[in-house]
């Protein structure tokens, strides 16, 4: 499937939940990375620049702030210093209601910032919304794959 999107989550409950919730609304495939680390592997691939062209990239991202090995903030930043990456839509999802996060989500370009509900119901209502902006009301960059930087 050449459409993925790309769940960074390191909480298996909230990634049992999120994927519970976009496999209800969505025919996308997604892609899970459990942390910081292997969220940059999906995205560029192994090594420095060993494959980084090869790999396709996701037409969404759903980014954990909190997140082992490398933190979310350190994968946003990265993404956008990429022309491959910069455009993803990167919706950043977390329980972290710190100003500080905010405003440097925000600063490194984060396209959304959404508290994670502790309410089962809240949290499925929350995510099919934010699907359904994202993956059919708003409009995507167009889709290159493999595109080089």
């Amino acid at each position: 499937m050449n459409k993925t999107i790309l769940l960074v989550e390191d909480n298996p409950d909230d990634e049992a939940l999120t994927l519970r919730a976009i496999r209800k609304h969505m025919p996308y495939g997604i892609v899970v990375a459990r942390d910081g680390a292997e969220a940059l592997e999906h995205l560029f691939g192994g090594g420095q620049g060993a494959g980084r062209h090869e790999v396709p990239v996701p037409i969404l991202v759903l980014l954990d702030l909190k997140l082992p090995k490398v933190n979310g903030l350190e994968v946003l930043r990265r993404m956008r210093e990429e022309a491959r990456t910069r455009s993803i839509p990167v919706i950043v999802f977390t329980s972290s209601t710190e100003e500080q996060d905010i405003l440097d989500s925000y600063r490194l370009g984060a396209n959304s910032y959404i508290r994670k509900p502790v309410d089962y119901g809240q949290f499925c209502d929350n995510m099919k919304q934010v699907m359904n902006y994202w993956l059919s009301v708003n409009q995507l960059p167009p889709t290159r794959g493999c595109a080089t930087a």
